[in-house]
């Protein structure tokens, strides 16, 4: 069983192109938020309960739409209170309709969802496009994420490992770029709206900067050159050279 979740909604056109791909190779367990829940990250629903619908129960799909997180979603496919969903062998959150290269890997909850299926020891893809169209085209993406999918279903992941798949908005695919998450970062991240009330409100905005323009082996320099970018993320976050930097100033 490939189980399949996102951060956009179980509406969205990226999961169902998705489960077309993911139907090929075994049969496909949906978990997913009910409504779009982009920039979620890792997080969970602590403070109140969740729920899930059942939305279709064919032979070769399932579909449940879950109130909570990806990472909800995630964690209540693997908890076993879903009647007959069963342990994956594979995890694919997406496809998202937007780019998670670069920095955005760690707000995303795409990957939020990809990393907690990692967590669990289990083969685990996120797959992005450079397009937030409701409507996105992702026919040139279907032969590459198809190859990427078949190769971690096939032969698996180190543990603690997963990918982070993005590839570009529209044209033909190049090539598929294994490379490393790009430096870069957003600025002026907020717009001030005035309120009836007489003060301000902040709606969320702001600019991606890449840092690393003159390099060529970035996930963000994959993309601006028409290649699929397969990052690989570990769950190990720990910086080592730093481990002995400070261990000379604790001395």
């Amino acid at each position: 069983m490939i189980l399949i979740t996102n951060d956009d909604g179980y509406q969205a056109k990226g999961i169902g192109v998705a489960v077309e791909l993911a139907r090929q190779f075994d049969h496909v367990v949906v978990v997913a938020p009910d409504g779009a829940r982009s920039g979620q990250s890792s997080a969970l629903s602590v403070n109140m309960p969740i729920v899930y619908q059942t939305i279709r129960k064919d032979a070769d799909v399932e579909i449940y739409a879950c109130s909570g997180t990806p990472v909800d979603c995630v964690k209540l496919a693997f908890s076993g209170m879903i009647p007959g969903v069963e342990r994956p062998k594979m995890v694919i959150s997406g496809i998202n309709h937007g780019s998670n290269s670069s920095i955005n890997v760690i707000y995303s909850g795409t990957m939020g969802a990809a990393i907690e299926g990692c967590l669990y020891g289990v083969p685990s893809v996120g797959l992005s496009i450079c397009n937030h169209d409701l409507d996105a085209d992702f026919s040139h993406v279907l032969e590459p994420f198809r190859k990427i999918l078949a190769d971690v279903y096939q032969n698996g992941l180190p543990m603690g490992v997963c990918l982070n798949v993005n590839a570009p908005k529209s044209g033909e695919i190049k090539g598929i770029s294994l490379c490393r998450q790009a430096r870069g970062q957003w600025s002026e991240e907020f717009m001030a709206s005035p309120t009836p009330r007489g003060y301000d409100c902040y709606w969320l905005t702001g600019k991606f900067s890449n840092v690393e323009t003159g390099t060529t082996d970035t996930d963000e320099y994959a993309l601006q050159n028409s290649c699929v970018a397969v990052c690989p993320v570990h769950t190990d976050m720990t910086h080592y050279p730093t481990i002995e930097l400070l261990a000379k100033r604790y001395d």
